[in-house]
């Protein structure tokens, strides 16, 4: 499939998206990490590059059309929903009733992250870390040895396409960990040779790179 791609992690068939969603279609779950909404108004309140205030809207459009396509009962926000704590007040009441209309009628899990270590005031539950079946979702990678998928790195993997470099976002996997890519509009990305992901990624690790065509390769290290 060009904009979706099937695999499998911890035993269950999972599906990811070229918007960096994953579903996981025998729990009915969509996860989307590190959205960071609100980051073009934390910019400017600290006196940094002003972006185009559209981050949260277009993120949001595509986050809907995720849930929409895939018709999850569960959506699982993987931390950093937010760009900080301030940046979740100051969202407009458009962004918070829209955000409310996606919660409504399924169960909403938002994962506390580094920039949003508190409780949004959203509709839904907050907590640090949820298990699920085999799988425990959590913002940051850890030493446990378990099936974990976690976000924070925002990674990145590049390839040749018919002769010309192409960098994307990905999810990286290996054996026992799943790291995904950044969700937000204004999300930059880690390389995955970088030393915090290398370090990280077993051996015969590999990225999926989102965007269309979806393509898996070995880890660029």
């Amino acid at each position: 499939m060009r904009n979706a791609y099937p695999f499998t992690f911890g035993g269950q068939t999972l599906v990811a998206r070229a918007s960096g969603a994953l579903h996981w279609p025998a729990q009915d779950i969509l996860v989307v990490s590190d959205l960071h909404l609100g980051k073009s108004s934390r910019m400017a309140r600290r006196n940094g590059p002003l972006l185009p205030p559209y981050e949260v809207t277009d993120t949001l459009h595509r986050l809907q059309n995720d849930i929409l396509e895939t018709g999850a009962a569960h959506v699982i926000s993987l931390g950093d929903s937010f760009d900080d704590m301030i940046a979740a007040t100051e969202l407009t009441r458009t962004d918070r009733d829209w955000i409310d209309r996606l919660t409504v009628g399924r169960r909403w899990t938002w994962i506390t992250g580094n920039h949003d270590p508190a409780p949004a005031g959203m509709a839904g539950q907050s907590t640090d870390c949820l298990t699920v079946g085999p799988l425990t979702w959590c913002h940051i990678a850890t030493d446990i040895d378990r099936f974990e998928v976690s976000g924070h790195y925002h990674p990145k993997a590049s390839l040749s396409l018919r002769g010309r470099p192409v960098s994307r976002p990905c999810f990286l996997r290996d054996a026992r960990r799943l790291i995904m890519p950044a969700y937000g509009t204004y999300t930059g990305g880690l390389r995955s040779g970088d030393p915090a992901l290398a370090s990280l990624m077993g051996a015969g690790a590999r990225a999926i790179l989102a965007g269309s065509p979806m393509v898996e390769i070995p880890m660029p290290r």
